[in-house]
């Protein structure tokens, strides 16, 4: 496994990691959790993903459980969270980044994992009813009071990270250090161009998430959806609009790129994602150990995307978003 640091940060994550959306709760319990983290840890993942919102709450409590099950070193392992979409309807408790619900909601994460500190903790999303100082204060005061390591953003603007990093440097407060945007072959402008200016500005680490776009870039949806699939789950009907011909065609394409490296589709993908090094870590899912072990063998694909690999899978993808 490779470690890198999370921005100008510190601290250092494997490059991939495993993450628990849609999997904790919806499709795993604590005994398989315990199974796939370990899968992930035995091969260097020190990076488990996680959001109060998944499953409301449950993807927490399990992922909580298999950390205390398996009994690894609190320093050995990182543990994120994030915060926004809320466990309840009230005013002040849905769809903000309000700092009574900030302050609220880390205390409730900590309690579902078990644990006196989270290493991450993110603004899931940007909340346009909350002045950003309030946004900035509170989640640097997470972090000065111990119970987060470093905090930062998922799919926020670059224009909203950098109001965000201005107010904390003229405060004189924790500063935001990573962001959590979605990248794959076909989602890529945030990562490659409007974040650009912020890697060198002020040192942005980048945690991403869907790099298979949703299992489209398994090759799983060729002939159809199939009924364990996520995009069969109750509730996640809105991800199959992922699934185009467009996307699904260019997989296709990718097949025969993998096959000549030895590789499946989806570890071409995962290892495209880690080949860039602005990015610190590529967020991996899975709903069983199987799944991680196959996952992990993406890095074993990075030596091999020399730049006329590197051109074919462009040309593979080309025109498809």
């Amino acid at each position: 496994m490779e470690y890198r640091r999370l921005g100008s940060a510190g601290i250092k994550v494997s490059a991939l990691s495993l993450g628990s959306w849609v999997t904790y709760g919806s499709q795993i319990d604590v005994d398989v959790a315990v199974a796939s983290m370990k899968a992930a840890y035995d091969q260097g993942v020190n990076f488990f993903d996680n959001a109060e919102s998944y499953t409301a709450g449950r993807s927490e409590e399990i992922m909580g459980a298999a950390l205390r099950k398996l009994g690894w070193r609190r320093g050995s392992y990182i543990v994120s969270t994030k915060f926004y979409w809320g466990l309840a309807d009230g005013p002040n408790e849905k769809n903000t980044l309000n700092r009574k619900r900030l302050m609220e909601a880390i205390d409730g994460s900590l309690k579902r994992f078990g644990l006196d500190n989270l290493d991450l903790v993110y603004c899931h999303r940007p909340d346009p009813d909350t002045p950003m100082e309030e946004v900035v204060r509170a989640m640097s005061d997470m972090v000065a009071s111990g119970k987060a390591m470093y905090w930062g953003t998922s799919e926020w603007s670059a224009d909203q990270i950098m109001e965000a990093w201005r107010i904390a440097d003229k405060r004189n407060l924790y500063l935001p250090q990573m962001e959590q945007p979605q990248y794959n072959l076909f989602v890529r402008d945030k990562v490659e161009t409007e974040f650009q200016r912020l890697y060198d500005d002020i040192g942005l680490g980048l945690t991403t998430w869907s790099p298979l776009a949703s299992g489209v870039l398994t090759g799983k949806y060729s002939g159809g959806i199939p009924a364990d699939s996520r995009l069969a789950l109750p509730g996640y009907e809105w991800l199959r609009e992922v699934a185009t011909k467009e996307r699904i065609a260019a997989t296709d394409r990718l097949k025969a790129i993998a096959g000549d490296l030895g590789a499946t589709t989806a570890q071409l993908a995962l290892a495209w994602c880690a080949k860039n090094p602005r990015v610190s870590s590529v967020i991996t899912g899975a709903s069983r150990p199987e799944q991680v072990n196959a996952n992990m063998k993406a890095m074993d694909l990075l030596s091999k995307l020399d730049k006329g690999t590197m051109k074919a899978i462009e040309g593979a993808i080309d025109g498809v978003k």
